[in-house]
């Protein structure tokens, strides 16, 4: 305990949360207007135009609907994210130790590199089937897909990455006597980290847009089939409240990739 008798713990006080929120709404405050204008919009236009329910529900409707159904909804949206989750962190995984290799290995980069350019020009797409054939509809195929999709863009732009450090800052670290890993940490990853993450933040929204294509054209578990069962039964209020899901989830997976960049940059 301090002098005062107070626990030593930081407390945020309603005068720091108020600076908190005004500066969050400083950065974001701009983009929530919008989104805010957006719905207003679509609402008020339904409203006085008439157009009738079945070809263009109101948001209102929309978050009603949300409300009936929003066990159903989390459950479709969390089996989504966790095939991608899985399949995205195994590319990754995999992928980083092989960037390095291809990066900082002249031979790798003769004999791996090419077969890796090959096989990334082949369309993914067009596996997906192969994938069910071999594993049959479930968990398995869906996070091979992701894996499959996600794998190549972040090889690519990690190589990328790597290869981009600065060689006159790099010759001059080492005058200084610093050895290979600390270059790598001080120089060559933060250097590497805007290219690594455009390689990955455009992986993520390739993969999670066909793994929701993938469970609309097989029908299996996940926000992606609950939207092909909407489109089925015509219920309108909820094939909108699914593209909404989507939406949201795949800008909330963004949102905490662009947190990961931040803090590793920051580091």
């Amino acid at each position: 305990m301090g002098p005062d008798g107070s626990t030593g713990t930081l407390a945020l006080t309603p005068a720091s949360r108020g600076s908190a929120l005004a500066a969050w709404l400083g950065k974001r405050g701009g983009a929530l207007a919008i989104f805010i204008l957006l719905f207003v919009v679509w609402e008020v236009a339904v409203r006085l135009t008439g157009i009738k329910e079945y070809l263009l529900p109101a948001p209102s409707k929309v978050w009603t609907e949300f409300w009936k159904r929003h066990e159903i909804v989390a459950g479709g949206a969390w089996a989504t994210t966790h095939e991608i989750v899985v399949g995205y962190v195994l590319a990754v995984v995999v992928s980083i130790p092989l960037a390095l290799a291809i990066a900082y290995s002249r031979f790798m980069e003769q004999a791996v590199y090419p077969v890796i350019v090959f096989l990334q020009i082949v369309p993914k797409i067009a596996i997906a089937p192969l994938f069910i054939i071999w594993f049959g509809f479930g968990f398995t195929p869906k996070v091979l897909l992701v894996f499959l999709l996600s794998f190549f863009p972040i090889v690519v732009s990690s190589i990328a990455g790597f290869k981009s450090a600065d060689r006159d800052v790099m010759d001059f670290a080492r005058t200084t006597g610093a050895g290979g890993l600390r270059l790598f940490l001080k120089i060559s990853l933060p250097q590497a980290l805007p290219h690594m993450f455009t390689g990955y933040r455009l992986s993520l929204g390739i993969a999670w847009l066909v793994i929701v294509a993938s469970e609309m054209l097989t029908g299996t578990p996940g926000v992606g089939g609950f939207l092909w069962q909407e489109y089925n039964s015509l219920v309108y209020a909820h094939i909108l409240l699914a593209i909404l899901t989507i939406g949201i989830v795949g800008f909330a997976l963004d949102r905490l990739m662009g947190l990961a960049e931040a803090r590793l940059r920051a580091m």
